[in-house]
């Protein structure tokens, strides 16, 4: 007797299907993850990089004021470059000695932790596939096994049995096959918010050596400046 999958699910218990259309959705959600992702991540790379190419000059010119103007654009809302020099220059800008620098430093630290929380965001739903999917499969299975001794209680021939234990085998590979997929993206994701986690940092770095440059140079301008006697 040859079952087809349409037939399998025609047959299938109401358990094993509410089982399946959960790991369905999982995989879904995990496939939108994805994508939106992608598209974020790439856009906020890429608008990054322009920034990065767009305000060199200002910091050439020692302009504070005009960094955070370029930072401002809408051209670059979307950069994580952007979230991070607006919070740094903009405590800059607004005093610009040792207690600027100060503020300066705990708004880019602020800022890093939100900027990593926006850019894991949808994570859970990765990590939840990836940990869960298995174990919701195997609920599936266990459902599965149940109708198969309840069709051998019936009474019922080896194809009285061959849905059940279709439905248990289909349970487990789909669980097993989501779960396989969450984890590669969420993975693979990590690894590419961990990059920019890294360079985000080093930009921080750099912006806050910046700072401290220019509150040097500019003591000492004030200590080379000879007072009226």
């Amino acid at each position: 007797m040859h079952i087809d999958l349409f037939e399998i699910w025609g047959q299938a218990t109401m358990p094993v299907k509410v089982v399946l259309l959960t790991m369905v959705l999982m995989g879904i959600g995990s496939i939108y993850v994805a994508i939106e992702r992608s598209i974020a991540l790439s856009r906020s790379k890429s608008q990054s990089r322009s920034l990065a190419e767009a305000i060199g000059a200002a910091f050439q010119k020692g302009d504070p004021s005009g960094a955070l103007k370029i930072a401002q654009g809408d051209e670059f809302k979307s950069a994580y470059l952007s979230r991070i020099l607006k919070a740094g220059l903009g405590e800059f800008v607004e005093r610009q000695d040792r207690h600027g620098i100060e503020a300066a430093e705990r708004a880019l630290r602020r800022a890093n932790i939100d900027e990593d929380a926006n850019l894991r965001r949808g994570f859970g739903v990765l990590a939840t596939t990836g940990a869960t999917c298995p174990f919701v499969g195997l609920v599936g299975t266990i459902f599965g096994i149940i109708g198969a001794f309840q069709a051998m209680a019936d009474g019922g021939d080896l194809n009285a049995l061959l849905v059940p234990i279709a439905e248990a085998l289909i349970a487990t590979a789909i669980g097993i096959g989501v779960a396989i997929v969450g984890v590669w993206l969420f993975n693979w994701f990590n690894a590419q918010v961990g990059k920019i986690t890294l360079d985000m940092n080093t930009s921080e770095l750099e912006l806050m050596d910046w700072f401290e440059k220019r509150v040097l140079s500019a003591s000492d301008v004030d200590e080379a400046t000879p007072t009226n006697a």
